[in-house]
C-alpha cells in the first residue's frame, strides 16, 4: 500500500506536469473506487486550471480556482503521466486530460478514492482530524510525549494512528522503532520522553530517506514515471523474519499487531 513518501514521490512527479496546466477533459470509465466518484466532475473541472499540487497525509490535492481535487491511492493505485492518445488499459479508471497529456489512475483493487470540494480543504471530513506532518515542525518530542501519557496501546500502532501523527505507515513505523531502538510491543504510555526524543527524530529520518530514495516497492508501487522506489534495499527488519539483525545478528522476529505484521530485533530493541 503507498504510504507517505511514495505518495510524497507522487506528487513531487506529477506536480512539474499539471501545475498551470488547464484541464481540457475530465474521463471516468469507472466510478465506483472507495466512494462513488461525484457526477458532474467534468462540468466543474473543465477549463479549470490546476493551480497548485501538494500532499497532506496520503491524500493529493490539486487545488484549481473552483475548488480541489482530493485523490487517494488506496491499496494498490498509481497515478501516470501519459500522452491522451494512449488507450486505457483494464484497470485505468480516471484521466485529467489537458493539452496533448493525461493524469491517468490505475487502481486494481478500486480502494483509492476521487473526490471534489469547493470549501477549503482542511475543513474536508476526510482532512480536519488528521494529526501534524510528521516531517514539519509541529511534530516534535515535546507534543509526541504529551500525547502518549495514559495510552496502554502498543508504541507501533500508537504512531501509525493517523489521529496522533500522519503518514507513518506498517512498514516505516518498524524500521523507525529499530533505528530508535524500542520494542513495538511497548505500551505508548511507559515511554519515557527521551527515548521519544529518539524516537521523533528516526521517524523523521526514515521518512525523509524513503523519499530521497522514491519509496519503497514491495508489491505494487511504482512512481509517476513508472520506476520502482529503492528504499526496500535499505530496510533493517520489515520483511525480513529470521534473517541475521544487522547491528547484532540476532534473528529479526515477526509478530502480529492490530492484524498488521511487525518486525523487530529482540536484542536492539527494548
Amino acid at each position: 500500500m503507498p504510504e507517505l513518501p511514495e505518495v510524497e514521490t507522487t506528487c513531487r512527479g506529477i506536480s512539474p506536469h499539471i501545475t498551470g496546466q488547464k484541464i481540457t477533459e475530465v474521463i471516468v470509465r469507472q466510478p465506483k473506487l472507495r466512494w462513488p466518484i461525484p457526477r458532474a466532475l467534468n462540468k466543474k473541472l473543465c477549463g479549470e486550471k490546476i493551480i497548485n499540487v501538494s500532499r497532506r497525509a496520503k491524500y493529493l490535492l490539486l487545488e484549481t480556482g473552483k475548488g480541489t481535487l482530493i485523490m487517494h491511492l488506496g491499496m494498490s493505485g498509481s497515478l501516470r503521466i501519459v500522452s491522451s492518445s494512449l488507450p486505457a488499459m483494464a484497470h485505468d479508471h480516471f484521466d485529467l486530460v489537458f493539452n496533448g497529456q493525461c493524469l491517468r489512475l490505475r487502481d486494481p483493487r478500486r480502494f483509492g478514492a476521487v473526490l471534489w470540494t469547493a470549501q477549503p480543504v482542511e475543513q474536508h471530513e476526510l482532512i480536519k482530524s488528521l494529526g501534524p506532518e510528521p516531517l514539519s515542525t509541529d511534530f516534535d518530542t515535546d507534543y509526541l510525549f504529551q500525547k502518549s501519557r495514559k495510552r496502554q496501546v502498543n508504541i507501533k500502532n500508537f504512531i501509525m494512528n493517523s489521529h496522533i501523527v500522519v503518514g507513518v505507515g506498517n512498514i516505516y513505523a518498524s524500521e523507525s522503532l529499530f533505528l530508535a531502538g524500542i520494542s513495538p510491543r511497548r505500551k505508548a504510555g511507559s515511554i519515557s520522553r527521551k527515548r521519544y526524543e529518539k524516537l521523533v527524530q528516526s521517524i523523521k529520518t526514515v521518512l525523509s530517506k524513503a523519499i530521497r530514495e522514491g519509496g519503497t516497492t514491495l508489491q505494487d508501487f511504482s512512481n509517476a514515471e513508472g520506476k520502482p522506489g529503492y528504499f526496500a534495499q535499505q530496510l533493517n527488519v520489515y520483511g525480513r523474519p529470521g534473517e541475521a539483525c544487522n547491528q547484532c545478528d540476532a534473528p529479526i522476529q515477526q509478530i502480529t499487531q492490530g492484524q498488521r505484521s511487525t518486525y523487530y530485533c529482540p536484542r536492539c530493541q527494548t
